[in-house]
């Protein structure tokens, strides 16, 4: 799933931006070691710089936040997401066009098994819960915009339609990741969204 490391310019890589991406992934993987172990709340940034072998200061210039050391791509996300149901032919439908974002944005995450690991986490502690829908509704209001279009809807959020489809949508990748957290992993996140999708649809 990874591809070649590249500038914010899209030119290939420096050797900076190469050991910068390294750092960063060292301090991620020991982050979510860690968070896995002891708990996230349980765990302090003091231990996971240490541990990650460099300072506190070092940590917060890769990620600002405790909390974006599990969605430090959320920015990312949403904007793959974004781009990804824009890039949709106009005669693919709605429902088609949020699955091809979906399926993009579950491909940004480096690993299987750190993705099981940051959804695990997400789902079983109540504070980065509540961090995840609060984004999530805003995820929402970004693409109100772009499902209205691909609709024929009312914009501006005046027709309830539109609405519906992306909350639903969310829901049954929601309960989609839920699951496979609760399979262990087993199998893949984009087909039980599509049961999930299926279900409500009848």
């Amino acid at each position: 799933m990874k591809q070649e490391a590249k500038s914010g310019t899209g030119a290939p890589a420096t050797l900076w931006d190469r050991t910068r991406q390294l750092a960063s992934q060292e301090i991620l993987e020991t982050a979510l070691r860690l968070f896995t172990e002891q708990g996230y709340d349980e765990t302090p940034i003091a231990q996971i710089a240490r541990e990650a072998g460099v300072s506190q200061r070092t940590l917060f210039r890769y990620f600002g936040t405790k909390e974006d050391l599990l969605g430090s791509d959320q920015h990312r996300f949403a904007q793959v997401l974004a781009d990804t149901v824009s890039a949709q032919p106009a005669d693919v439908g709605v429902w088609d066009a949020l699955r091809a974002g979906f399926t993009a944005v579950l491909a940004l995450h480096d690993s299987r098994e750190q993705a099981l690991q940051r959804f695990r986490l997400l789902h079983t502690t109540a504070s980065l819960r509540a961090g995840y829908l609060e984004k999530q509704l805003r995820l929402q209001e970004n693409l109100l915009p772009l499902v209205e279009a691909r609709m024929g809807a009312a914009v501006g959020g005046a027709d309830p339609r539109a609405r519906a489809v992306i909350a639903t949508a969310c829901a049954c990748l929601d309960a989609a990741s839920m699951t496979w957290v609760a399979r262990d992993g087993e199998g893949d996140i984009i087909d039980l969204y599509d049961e999930c999708v299926a279900a409500v649809r009848g």
